[in-house]
């Protein structure tokens, strides 16, 4: 397995508010994370970046038989992301600046067994991209997305949506969060791809998957994306972690 992480400012934001890492423990759990933080005052940077902080705090002191079993991990994630969001808005009633300031956020536990399990809120997005499919994990707690499945919009029109940008859910804006959760098998050779709507945003799962099949190494493909978003207008921060699980890994 091999991974890349990537944060850009893009080319019409002053300021970062996405934030970016991957994890791993002693045991070979590894987590990767993703939170594109809102609010005014640029409060958005300091919410990602405590969902980055605090997980890793949440992962690391993490007992290891919570990583045993699927169930025993969306609990983990549930109880974890429910402690940051508390902890995130009252962190915004306190400081003024930060009032309304939150954050999506895509949290991948990476087991043992080959499986991944997945817990989102927002707008990010979790893609998995094999030589026989492109498939989009996370379903969009967007404004545009509710309106695309209840038939009103069409995909095109969604893409063009005025208030494309609105989220229906983040953490930190509510004393309460529930995040939706995932689960699938690692299949080799395969691209796990945890992106910022700033990449999602400016490039089809098309002009994605076909810069993942260059041969380039991972970080050069990291590189090529970042490019090509900033290319197609850039206006907004552009993060993602990008995995790659190669056929040779297989016993």
């Amino acid at each position: 397995m091999k991974y890349t992480v990537e944060s850009d400012v893009g080319k019409k934001r002053v300021i970062n508010e996405d934030r970016a890492a991957f994890f791993e423990r002693s045991d070979n759990i590894k987590l990767a994370i993703l939170a594109d933080g809102m609010g005014g005052h640029n409060a958005g940077d300091v919410a990602s970046e405590m969902a980055v902080v605090q997980f890793e705090k949440y992962f690391k002191e993490a007992d290891a038989s919570i990583f045993d079993s699927e169930d025993t991990i969306k609990q983990w994630l549930k109880q974890s992301v429910s402690t940051l969001n508390y902890e995130m808005y009252q962190y915004s009633l306190m400081h003024d600046e930060c009032h309304g300031m939150g954050t999506t956020l895509i949290v991948a536990v990476i087991t043992n067994n080959r499986e991944i399990v997945v817990s989102h809120v927002g707008d990010s997005r979790v893609y998995t991209f094999t030589n026989d499919e492109t498939l989009l994990v996370t379903r969009d707690h967007s404004y545009v997305n509710m309106l695309l499945e209840l038939g009103q919009i069409s995909e095109e029109e969604a893409r063009i949506h005025p208030k494309k940008n609105a989220i229906l859910k983040a953490v930190g804006t509510e004393s309460t969060i529930d995040p939706d959760f995932y689960k699938f098998s690692i299949n080799y050779p395969m691209h796990v791809l945890i992106c910022s709507d700033g990449l999602s945003n400016k490039l089809s799962e098309g002009e994605i998957a076909a810069i993942l099949g260059l041969s380039l190494s991972l970080e050069e493909k990291g590189q090529q994306l970042v490019k090509l978003a900033n290319d197609n207008g850039g206006e907004d921060n552009i993060s993602f972690v990008l995995i790659c699980f190669d056929e040779a890994e297989v016993e």
